[in-house]
Order: structure tokens, then C-alpha cells, then sequence
């Protein structure tokens, strides 16, 4: 009974044993691309189609991945290469290749070692370019140089599905006799440009010396000039209101003598007034007469107009006083 029961579980085994293996052959032919890659897919030996990212099926025994692309950007550096300038002057360059794959069947087919292809295809294109240059031009021509190895490496490389991006000159190596030459040439000039910056310094401050020597007189000039125009102007105020205050104080004599001569002749009419009106006799008239006489007489004037009346007494006293004088002689 139990042998019949073995015998029974064993077709059961081989059969899930084979749907495992079948399930585990399957699996193993999903094949899924990743990012930025490309697989070469030849079937039954000869090229079929290139699979993009995602996930593809692999028929067994049929199919097979030729080769695995990367599509993303590569840098390669090359080692330095001997190359002789126009001039005969013999160095070592090395360059740094950026470059992309964008046919991934042709770079599978195209060329055997595509980095060995491109390292000689540099080396080649960079003999010819320095071939055509002096020592001075190569040296300072980088990006010239660059631009010509990117544009015949580019076009090289196109049926083999490569897009040269740039090329770099990494290092430039001449010999070292040139560069002790190169390194005296170069201390010789930042001497000379030292010797130049310092005398264009010395110019310049000379120049700036003499500008402010200059700035500093004409300033003083002009301040002279103001304190002259100040003083001036000064006089002519203090004399203005000096002349102002003499025309003030004669105009206040003058007021105050017209006040007085006007009180003087207020004051006299109203005596003349007061005297009519007490009715004086001709004696008193006479006496008045003689006090303005006196009044008169006590003045500056050099001219006297005496009234007939009192002519005719002065006359009789005059005559009285010389008979007086004569009685006295006698």
C-alpha cells in the first residue's frame, strides 16, 4: 500500500518540479531596462531592435542581449601624447573627452574598441592641429584648439553612434629648458610692468600734488577775494548808516529849532497880544523898542534896519554924549 502511494506521489514531483523550473526560465527571460540604458537585443544571431527603459520579454534560445548602452554623458581622460609644434618644439599634451552614445547599434557594430578608436583618433587630430601652430599660439590658443578636435572628433565619430561633446586640453607640458626660458620671459615681464605701475603711480601723484597746490591757491584766492568783497561791503554799511545818522541828527536840530523858533514867536505874540490889551503909552512902547533893539544887536547879523523913531533918539543921544565928552576935554 505505501509502496503504491510513492509511486503515485512521485509523477506529482517530476510534474512540479518541472512547472517550477518552467516558472523560473520565464522569470529569468524578463528582462527590464533601466534608466538612461539601452539593450542590444540580436535574435537567432543577427541584430533585432534595441529595448528603451522599461520591461521586455527575452523569447529562450532565440534572443539574447548583445550589449548592454549606457546613454548617459562619459568622460574619458587620455593619457599625454608627445606632439611637435610648427616651431619644432616637442611636448606633452594629455586631453579629457566628453562624449554620448546615441546610437546604440551603432557603437555595438560600428567599431571593435570604440574608447581605443577615439583615444587615436584625439592623438591623430591633435598632431595635426599642433603641427600647424608655434610654441606662443599653442599656449594661448586653448579654446581655438578645443573647438577644432570637438568638430573633426564629432564628425569621426558619427557612424559609430558617438556624439563628441567637447574636448579639453587638460595640461600642456613643453620641455623644461622651454619652460625655465618661459619662466625668466615671465619674470622679466611682471618686473617691467612693476617698474611701469610704479612710475605711472609716481605720475600720478605728482599729477595730484600739483592739482591740489593748484586747488589750494585758487581757494585761497577766492577767500581773499570774498574778505576783500566782505570789507568792502562792510565799509560801505558802516558808512550808509553813518551818513543815515547824520542826516537823522541834523534832521532832529532842525525839528528841535523850528520847535523853538516857533515857541520863541508863539511866546512873543502872545506878549504882543497881552501888551495891546493893557494898552502901554508911548514910553512903554518906547522901552520895548529898545530891548528888542538890544536883542537884535546881540545877534550875528551884520546888517541892522533901525526903525525912524528910534534913529531920532539914538541921534539925540549920541549928540548929548559928545558934549559931555567935549565939557570934559575943555
Amino acid at each position: 500500500m505505501k509502496q503504491g502511494v510513492f509511486l503515485f506521489m512521485n509523477p506529482l514531483i517530476v510534474i512540479l518540479v518541472i512547472i517550477v523550473f518552467i516558472i523560473i526560465f520565464l522569470i529569468s527571460n524578463i528582462k527590464i531596462v533601466p534608466q538612461a540604458q539601452e539593450y542590444v537585443i540580436e535574435r537567432l544571431g543577427t541584430y533585432y531592435c534595441s529595448w528603451q527603459t522599461g520591461i521586455h520579454f527575452l523569447i529562450p534560445f532565440v534572443d539574447r542581449v548583445a550589449k548592454r548602452v549606457s546613454v548617459k554623458e562619459q568622460v574619458v581622460d587620455f593619457k599625454p601624447q608627445a606632439v611637435i609644434t610648427k616651431d619644432n618644439v616637442t611636448m606633452q599634451i594629455d586631453t579629457v573627452v566628453f562624449f554620448q552614445i546615441t546610437e546604440s547599434k551603432q557603437f555595438t557594430y560600428g567599431v571593435e574598441n570604440p574608447m581605443s578608436a577615439i583615444e587615436n583618433l584625439t592623438a591623430t587630430t591633435l598632431r595635426n592641429i599642433i603641427g600647424d601652430m608655434e610654441l606662443d599660439a599653442t599656449l594661448t590658443s586653448r579654446d581655438i584648439i578645443n573647438t577644432q578636435i570637438t568638430a573633426i572628433l564629432d564628425q569621426a565619430t558619427d557612424r559609430w553612434g558617438i556624439k563628441v561633446n567637447r574636448v579639453e586640453l587638460k595640461n600642456i607640458l613643453p620641455p623644461r629648458e622651454i619652460q625655465d626660458s618661459m619662466e625668466k620671459q615671465m619674470k622679466a615681464e611682471r618686473e617691467r610692468r612693476e617698474k611701469i605701475l610704479q612710475a605711472e603711480g609716481e605720475k600720478k601723484s605728482q599729477i595730484l600734488v600739483a592739482e591740489g597746490e593748484k586747488e589750494s591757491a585758487i581757494l585761497k584766492a577766492e577767500a581773499e577775494k570774498q574778505s576783500a568783497i566782505l570789507k568792502a561791503e562792510a565799509e560801505k554799511q558802516a558808512l550808509i548808516l553813518q551818513a543815515d545818522a547824520v542826516r537823522e541828527q541834523k534832521i532832529l536840530e532842525a525839528e528841535g529849532e523850528a520847535k523853538a523858533i516857533e515857541l520863541v514867536q508863539n511866546a512873543l505874540a502872545q506878549s504882543i497880544v497881552k501888551l495891546n490889551e493893557s494898552h502901554p503909552t508911548s514910553e512903554v512902547l518906547k522901552l520895548k523898542s529898545f530891548e528888542a533893539f538890544e536883542k537884535v544887536a546881540d545877534g550875528k547879523a551884520t546888517k541892522i534896519i533901525i526903525p525912524s523913531e528910534l534913529q531920532n533918539l539914538t541921534t539925540a543921544t549920541t549928540t548929548i554924549n559928545e558934549l559931555i565928552e567935549k565939557n570934559k576935554i575943555s
